[in-house]
């Protein structure tokens, strides 16, 4: 058994986008190889709503999977091929962009202003790049679950863990979405498959992972006595993790535990070509796509009865 060493840590980045959602990037819209499958995450989680209630309004996607977790709060979504439905807490939605979707996600807080998420873009390999659309909405009480002795909790969302099944399949990179959380002081190790690349997100709590010398935490500034100071925060972590290579996954939990997002996908290795919400292997095909969108040929399927913008029910 070899435990994966860290490549790299990074602190996810605020950003904005929709119509003005304030968020935080965990990676994207930069290099891809070391996230291979796997192109952008972004974790958005925020209590005021007049920074994330004007949400994301209709916008395509082609050539990616998009997968959206709920926490805290809930996002309703509407597409082009007459789907709708409404993640609340512990939900997931896996959306198959395929040969062409137009979309919306509209947050709501729950009632103390609350809304807490994940999305996470996938690549499409290249013969799946103009597959169907599809749309898969999973409610909380359908993902498995398991804690061990040690009281660590597991959340399968996708792929399989000790015989576990996540309820989302029948996605081309086979990956792996774990939430994981863990008890103070505990110290734990996750198989991983030595053919997939990944990494974890740390957003409670701090951990030790793989040969860190100290818990990954992230520096936030607070004043005291006028002046500003930078200290740990062990408690709204950003963090995420990326790893080298090997078959498992050592966590050590920090003092007031951790829970992070453990996740995982085999590798396309293939030429990306990607602006905006498309992503595709050449640049000829990018400009395909957007030629498509702006002559209104951009939905190739379920587009019966579309006419740019289903009112919302």
């Amino acid at each position: 058994m070899s435990i994966r060493p860290i490549k790299f840590t990074n602190e996810a980045r605020p950003t904005m986008e929709g119509a003005g959602v304030h968020l935080h990037r965990v990676f994207g819209f930069g290099e891809t190889s070391d996230f291979d499958p796997f192109l952008m995450m972004d974790d958005f989680r925020n209590d005021d709503p007049q920074k994330y209630a004007q949400g994301f309004p209709w916008h395509p996607h082609r050539g990616i999977e998009t997968i959206t977790y709920v926490l805290k709060g809930q996002v309703e979504h509407a597409d082009s091929l007459g789907n709708r439905g409404i993640l609340s807490d512990g939900d997931v939605q896996w959306m198959t962009a395929g040969s062409g979707i137009i979309h919306q996600e509209m947050p709501e807080g729950n009632a103390a202003g609350e809304m807490h998420g994940f999305q996470l873009w996938a690549n499409l390999p290249r013969d799946q790049k103009m597959c169907t659309p599809r749309y898969q909405d999973i409610k909380s009480k359908d993902i498995n679950s398991l804690t061990d002795d040690d009281g660590t909790h597991i959340r399968v969302i996708a792929g399989d863990y000790r015989g576990y099944r996540g309820p989302v399949d029948g996605i081309d990179t086979d990956p792996c979405y774990l939430d994981v959380t863990m008890m103070a002081n505990t110290t734990k190790r996750f198989p991983f498959d030595t053919r997939r690349q990944g990494f974890a997100y740390i957003f409670e709590g701090s951990a030790n992972f793989g040969n860190a010398s100290a818990p990954f935490g992230v520096n936030v500034e607070k004043e005291f006595q006028g002046e500003e100071l930078k200290i740990r925060d062990q408690s709204g972590n950003r963090t995420l993790v990326v790893f080298g290579a090997g078959d498992e996954v050592e966590v050590q939990a920090g003092e007031f535990g951790v829970r992070f997002l453990l996740i995982s996908g085999a590798p396309l290795r293939e030429p990306v070509a990607w602006h905006g919400p498309i992503v595709m292997n050449t640049r000829e095909e990018l400009q395909t796509a957007f030629r498509e969108l702006n002559a209104g040929a951009f939905v190739k399927t379920g587009a019966e009865g579309w006419v740019g913008k289903p009112r919302r029910g």
